[in-house]
This record gives structure tokens, C-alpha cells and sequence, in this order.
């Protein structure tokens, strides 16, 4: 579900109802580049973010298995290894 607007998404109904929601990451692909906004203080500890790329990486995983049926855990996979590799990438 997307708005006409640049393909944003919907704000999930829950964000909208509760006052104390904040939008943390906001990622465009434009140009072949990723472009991200992001409130980097939301949580204390930045363990907290960890916590959240990993329940990313499981919510696409589904999100494949449920839309075209490929493996979750054959995507959650080729997600690791693709964060993998792009850690070291970034390490050298």
C-alpha cells in the first residue's frame, strides 16, 4: 500500500492512534543509491538498533515467503550474508 506521493508507505494504523509514536528510519532508493533519514536518539543504547535490523531482516523474510513463497529461512539467510559481506566491506 503505497501513497501517490514517491511510493511512500502507510503509516501503520497503531502509529497514527498514539501520541507518542516517532517514525525512526526513513530509507529511499533514488538514483541506485540508498538515501536515509534517521532519529538516532530514540533508545539510550544503541544495542537497541541491533535489536531492530534483526526484526527487520525476519519482517522481509516473511514478507518473501508470504508474497511469492520462496523460504523464509533460505532469505533470512541471503540477508545475513548480505550483511555480511557488507559489514567487511565497510571494515577495510
Amino acid at each position: 500500500m503505497t501513497s501517490e506521493s514517491h511510493g511512500e508507505l502507510e503509516v501503520p494504523p497503531i502509529a497514527i492512534s498514539d501520541e507518542k509514536a516517532v517514525e525512526l528510519l526513513r530509507v529511499w532508493l533514488s538514483g541506485g543509491n540508498q538515501h536515509i533519514s534517521i532519529r538516532y536518539d530514540a533508545w539510550d543504547d544503541a544495542a537497541a538498533w541491533g535489536l531492530l535490523l534483526v526484526d527487520l531482516a525476519r519482517m522481509v523474510a516473511r514478507a518473501y515467503a508470504e508474497n511469492d513463497g520462496r523460504d523464509a529461512d533460505a532469505i533470512l539467510t541471503r540477508i545475513r550474508e548480505g550483511f555480511d559481506a557488507e559489514w567487511h566491506h565497510r571494515a577495510e
